[in-house]
């Protein structure tokens, strides 16, 4: 694959090569599985029905970012943390979670197969993410597996995965509550941040990076600034975009009690702390190269974007 490119106008088509990558690696590897029909069907709709890819895109742009091209070790960690971030949008989704019917502009997993099936669909699809990290898929000669980079992407996913958990579980106690900002910080640090810093990590370690460097601590700074970022956008669209620009059902923060950014801090302070969060996300990566513009414009990108 080649780089990602590192000037603005490149973006979009920038974040649509690295969809289709990532669309035709999960493709793949869907392909490869011998599943029970219903069981095929309904991880395919919750997997391959559209989505943004961020977290892999911001897994290729890590790799890349440390000065490597994107490898095999990144497209598994791509395809893995995918996987992931979709068995918690078919569990989210779910009726004893947030009860939501529409997903990426279709119907939702529980909806189109069944309650019981939609929960299975999640479970399967959390199995086959370690599954491929720690495979050999799209190895080539001069790209062999590393077994020490598969341990380190597969600690990371594996923190990701429970923090993220965790981050449900304090999100769903906190209906119908009045949180204050340092508690609702909390909460997206884990449910949402939590697997955007595992892709970033997991590109990172892809590339040769190791763990605890300056280097990691600095895309940690990213990550979680990010993440915060991404979450106060999501709770601003949910109250200014429509249901057909979001592809999923616009206003259920409030219907649900939730608390959100805009109505704990007001809509236009929500929108200046995303932009401030954008800021200290550009400020961790200050002193990198130009290689990790990709990370930066998908940044921009997140706290900019309409849906």
């Amino acid at each position: 694959m080649q780089s990602i490119p590192s000037s603005p106008e490149t973006l979009s088509s920038s974040l649509s090569n690295s969809q289709r990558q990532v669309q035709a690696d999960l493709s793949d590897v869907l392909d490869q599985q011998h599943w029970p029909r219903v069981l095929t069907d309904a991880v395919r709709h919750a997997v391959l029905l559209g989505g943004k890819r961020v977290r892999p895109a911001l897994c290729y742009a890590a790799c890349v970012a440390i000065g490597q091209p994107i490898n095999a070790a990144a497209r598994r960690a791509a395809v893995a943390v995918e996987l992931i971030h979709c068995y918690s949008l078919v569990h989210d989704d779910l009726p004893c979670m947030d009860d939501d019917v529409l997903r990426r502009g279709q119907p939702t997993c529980h909806v189109q197969y069944g309650e019981a099936n939609a929960l299975l669909a999640g479970d399967v699809l959390q199995s086959l993410a370690f599954e491929v990290l720690t495979s050999t898929a799209f190895e080539q000669i001069s790209d062999l597996s590393d077994p020490q980079i598969q341990l380190q992407q597969v600690k990371a996913l594996a923190l990701a995965s429970s923090r993220m958990v965790a981050g449900q579980v304090l999100d769903l106690q906190a209906e119908q509550q009045q949180l204050d900002e340092p508690s609702l910080r909390q909460i997206h640090l884990h449910k949402t941040g939590a697997l955007i810093e595992a892709a970033l990590k997991m590109g990172a370690v892809a590339a040769g990076q190791p763990v605890g460097t300056e280097k990691m601590q600095q895309l940690e700074q990213f990550a979680q600034a990010l993440g915060l970022a991404f979450q106060v956008q999501d709770d601003v669209l949910d109250v200014t975009a429509t249901t057909d620009m979001l592809g999923k059902t616009a206003g259920k923060d409030q219907k649900l009690q939730k608390s959100t950014y805009p109505s704990l801090l007001g809509l236009a302070a929500a929108q200046q702390l995303a932009t401030h969060l954008h800021q200290q996300a550009l400020d961790s990566l200050s002193t990198w190269p130009d290689s990790a513009d990709g990370l930066r414009q998908i940044a921009s990108f997140l706290v900019a974007r309409q849906s």
